[in-house]
């Protein structure tokens, strides 16, 4: 029973499967039912046609056989009679042949003239022995030799067509005249035509400049140059290389009259032609461009260099066998593109030489004292977003250069060296180091007439520095982005020009203080030796000089603090401006309250300061100074007091001279330890004044320290 209910449920599921089954196909057997009905039908018509057909086929049959039958006599008598009617039009051609020649050429049907006598040819050559015959060809030669001779006129004349010369020469070469002189004739006519759009070129170009020439007429722009070179020469070349290849290179050999000797003798002929005209056309165009002297935007150049360039590959695709033309063409543009940054980098360079003169007569200019110095800060941002714009400017220029619409950008040059070598190292990197080369030239004319101002110096220095900081870094990184070349040859790292611009930074800060410290110096120096130090009355005023020298630092300090950082100063003590000098120096008053070897006897006071100067720290004066106020001033402080202690040394001094010697040291101390990174250094210096001029004075009396404050205060 548990079998039987399986099997009934398995039948069950079958069933339903076979229902599911048919379900599913219903559609496809109803289109497989219509379907056969459909064959049947058509099946059955066919039939009716094929019977049909066999039917028309044996009555056809039939009428064939019938006509075969009936024309079976006359067949071979109707084939004797077409062969002889066919001969006797031949015939009827060949005497009527003169006649028609003489029609077809005062028709001026050259064409159809020649194809008749090419037609007969043959025939009468192979019966040039039976007298009729033999005539016939002598009138048609004579005929023929004719028109020859008026189609040669043709193809001399001047005036003709470039499809009427092409159709000439077809003609004289389906007559069998020589292919090299037809190929030098074509050659000889096309080349005076050229000539003409040469000489035509030469008069839009002028005479080339000379010391007797006249003046020559404006030039038109580098683009319509190139537009009447391309439309004129470039295109008419075109025509006849095309035109050439089609009557002497690339003419099927039909009946013999061309052969590959002839062609390669034609195609180098051709090549020989071509590369002689375009040389001179190519030297014209190079004049041209050498003319285009403005230095601003170069769309105009491109574009003309770009419609050059694209016309050339017209010629180069009809005549692959020249390479001058492709590579030459090519070289003119690169040269183009090379003159083009040269020309750019003298206009940078005048640019910068401009900025620096318009600098110079800015701060020659008569101004109050209190707007030099910010007109110094200004100026220098003028001048730095001026030179910054300006490169800017000059990249977007040169950036056309390798624009994706231009043929010619796709060359290797442009695609490699003309980014890194021309553009980033030709262009940019040599500007950079020309800026930084004028700078330090500036450091090189100390004691000339004409010295460089110091606010130049100044507003120099910082431009370097800010370049090494930040814009060298910039302009690289822009002009790396815009021109992404492919070549892979050395370049100079930012770091190089970087260090480059710090050094002619520093030279040039340090030689602002070499020039400020030796102005203050020389003040100093006149006001020591100008004055009879022996025979000075006593002092009651501060001198003039201390005043102006006080007043010049202070200037030097607001000029430089627009353009620099303060700095580090050492902490300053309490009582600064109320130091005291007296006649020993500071070695020498450490020892005054040291325990004496010898109180006895006096000490020497000489040899106790040489010995104590072993010990202490030295002071370089023209030590390399730090980019900051600070440091500036500290460096021409430390210039001008050495000049004063030299010149004291080197003076004698009585006692008044001694005493006002007191005065001023004591007055600059007042003011000048401010300026300073460390005041013990102002200290120290004008210790060493007021000693060297204690030895050099013949009554070394000095004045109450009570006095020299009332009259510095005073003054």
């Amino acid at each position: 029973m548990e079998s039987e209910a399986e099997m009934v449920k398995h039948i069950r599921a079958l069933d339903s499967d076979m229902q599911t089954l048919v379900y599913e196909n219903y559609n496809k057997f109803i289109s497989a039912t219509d379907t056969i009905r459909k064959m049947k039908n058509d099946f059955k018509k066919m039939e009716d046609e094929m019977d049909c057909l066999a039917t028309n086929m044996a009555a056809i049959t039939e009428f064939s056989a019938r006509i075969s039958h009936t024309l079976q006599d006359q067949h071979q008598q109707i084939t004797k009679l077409s062969g002889v009617h066919t001969l006797l039009r031949k015939l009827q051609f060949l005497f009527e042949l003169p006649a028609r020649l003489n029609k077809c050429i005062e028709l001026e049907a050259y064409g159809q003239a020649v194809r008749y006598y090419s037609k007969a040819r043959s025939v009468l050559h192979q019966y040039q022995h039976m007298a009729s015959f033999h005539g016939i060809q002598n009138d048609c030669q004579k005929i023929m030799s004719d028109l020859a001779q008026r189609l040669r006129e043709k193809f001399r004349h001047t005036g003709s067509s470039a499809k009427e010369l092409a159709e000439c020469v077809e003609l004289l070469l389906q007559l069998g005249e020589p292919a090299e002189e037809l190929c030098d004739e074509f050659l000889a006519h096309a080349r005076s035509r050229l000539e003409e759009d040469l000489l035509a070129l030469e008069a839009e170009l002028g005479q080339p400049p000379g010391p007797l020439s006249a003046a020559s007429p404006p030039l038109s722009d580098i683009l319509e140059f190139t537009d009447k070179g391309c439309n004129g020469f470039v295109g008419d070349t075109c025509l006849v290389i095309a035109s050439y290849q089609d009557l002497f290179v690339h003419r099927p050999a039909a009946g013999g009259l061309v052969s590959s000797e002839v062609a390669r003798m034609a195609g180098a002929k051709l090549v020989e032609f071509v590369d002689g005209l375009m040389g001179r056309y190519f030297g014209l165009v190079e004049r041209r461009i050498r003319a285009e002297k403005g230095v601003g935007d170069s769309s105009l150049l491109v574009r003309g260099l770009d419609r050059f360039h694209r016309r050339l590959q017209a010629v180069v695709k009809l005549l692959p066998g020249s390479r001058t033309v492709a590579a030459e063409g090519t070289e003119i543009v690169v040269r183009a593109a090379q003159e083009r940054l040269r020309q750019y980098l003298q206009a940078l360079q005048s640019f910068y030489a401009d900025c620096l003169t318009d600098v110079r007569q800015s701060l020659a200019a008569p101004r109050l004292l209190g707007k030099d110095g910010a007109n110094l800060a200004e100026l220098l941002a003028s001048v730095s977003a001026s030179i910054l714009n300006q490169v800017k400017s000059v990249l977007a220029y040169v950036h056309l250069f390798t624009a994706k619409d231009v043929t010619f950008s796709s060359k290797a040059y442009f695609k490699g060296e003309f980014c890194s070598q021309g553009v980033r190292e030709g262009l940019i990197v040599s500007f950079i180091r020309y800026m930084c080369h004028t700078a330090r030239q500036f450091c090189e004319t100390v004691g000339e007439k004409g010295a460089t101002p110091p606010g130049l110096l100044l507003l120099l220095s910082r431009l370097c520095l800010d370049y090494e900081m930040s814009t060298i870094s910039y302009i690289l990184t822009l002009t790396d982005e815009q021109f992404l070349g492919q070549d892979h040859s050395p370049v100079t790292l930012v770091t190089v020009l970087c260090a480059d611009a710090r050094e002619a930074a520093q030279k040039l800060l340090n030689h602002y203080v070499k020039v400020q410290g030796l102005n203050v110096s020389q003040m100093l120096r006149k006001s020591v030796e100008t004055r009879d130090w022996l025979n000075t009355i006593e002092p009651r005023n501060v001198r003039a000089v201390m005043k102006r020298v006080v007043e010049d630092i202070t200037s030097i300090d607001v000029q430089v603090g627009l353009l620099y950082e303060e700095g580090v100063r050492k902490a300053h003590s309490s009582d600064s401006s109320k130091r005291t000098f007296s006649v020993y120096s500071s070695s020498r008053q450490q020892a005054r309250y040291a325990p004496s070897y010898t109180p006895s006897a006096p000490m020497d006071t000489n040899l106790l300061s040489n010995i104590q100067k072993l010990f202490s720290e030295r002071i370089d004066i023209f030590s390399p100074v730090e980019f900051n106020k600070v440091s500036v001033l500290t460096g021409i402080i430390k210039i001008s007091l050495k000049t004063f202690l030299e010149c004291v040394r080197l003076r004698s001094f009585g006692r008044y001279g001694l005493q006002q010697i007191q005065v001023d040291c004591q007055y600059l101390q007042l003011y000048l330890w401010r300026f300073v990174s460390d005041e013990n250094l102002v200290h120290f210096l004008l210790d060493e004044i007021v000693a060297s001029t204690a030895h050099r004075c013949l009554d070394p009396v000095t004045m109450e320290q009570s006095v020299i404050e009332v009259i510095c205060e005073r003054g």
